[in-house]
């Protein structure tokens, strides 16, 4: 019987290999397949404050008109579509990780607010809205039972 001398070295080696596979299968676009995995929604941060629901949207490189917002007292609704800009190019090729294509999103409110007041600012790809709490929800107290 031959002896085999083990290599703990060698095993951790080949294994490091494997899981930067799968990494770089998971996280990389491939050339034949696009990112169906991944989302292509805005990333969004929520804030609250006494007199309103503050919501960031981060929409880079989209112009206004092509987003389109509806609220009601209850939620947020986004939709809007990334579109591919037609470049012409004579040589070489093309590898993007941008995203494109059409979106949808809907965010639910923590208070209700009051709609008819919603104003956007956008500025540098960050979409903000600021949800005016409904004035019932201003006043709204809660009595406290100990039991």
């Amino acid at each position: 019987m031959a002896l085999i001398r083990y290599n703990s070295n060698q095993d951790m080696e080949t294994l490091q290999r494997q899981m930067n596979r799968l990494f770089d299968d998971i996280f990389s676009p491939s050339w034949d397949r696009e990112m169906k995995g991944f989302s292509n929604v805005p990333a969004a941060e929520l804030s609250e404050t006494d007199e309103a629901v503050l919501l960031k949207l981060e929409v880079p490189g989209m112009k206004a008109e092509d987003l389109d917002i509806q609220v009601t007292k209850e939620a947020v609704y986004i939709k809007g579509e990334r579109k591919q800009e037609a470049v012409s190019q004579d040589k070489g090729v093309t590898r993007s990780e941008f995203r494109y294509g059409k979106f949808e999103r809907a965010i639910a409110l923590p208070a209700s607010i009051n709609n008819a007041n919603v104003s956007a600012d956008y500025k540098d790809g960050i979409l903000l809205l600021t949800l005016p709490k409904a004035e019932e929800e201003k006043n709204k107290v809660v009595k406290v039972n100990i039991g």
